[in-house]
């Protein structure tokens, strides 16, 4: 049985046009700066959590990719969970200390944020 095609998406990329003078708008890539150039702040929450504590890193200018690699960085640094998405990098636990001191060997300029 073949595959329901849902949305354009699932065409593969694949796109018709009767117009002679249509051209295919490309996505950018958004290049990531340096380290040096990011200035990070490093936040605790725990509002919405359940009482738990996470450390928020926020402000990461880049690309979808370099902010997954980072994060995963930080939570095999501190042998925890979390998420990156929005800008933001959520590790489960007060890791705050820590992730900055990692940061700031990294080059990035990392603020500290709260309590």
């Amino acid at each position: 049985m073949a595959k329901k095609i849902s949305s354009l998406e699932d065409l593969g990329g694949f796109v018709f046009s009767t117009n002679k003078d249509f051209e295919l708008e490309r996505e950018e890539v958004e290049e990531t700066p340096a380290p040096s150039e990011q200035r990070l702040e490093a936040h605790l929450d725990k509002k919405n959590r359940g009482g738990k504590i996470a450390t928020i890193i926020k402000g990461f200018e880049g690309n979808e990719d370099d902010l997954k690699a980072l994060a995963k960085d930080l939570k095999t640094l501190c042998g925890v969970g979390g998420s990156a998405k929005d800008s933001e990098i959520i590790i489960q636990g007060n890791f705050r200390d820590k992730i900055m001191e990692y940061l700031q060997k990294k080059g990035y300029k990392v603020k500290r944020v709260g309590g």
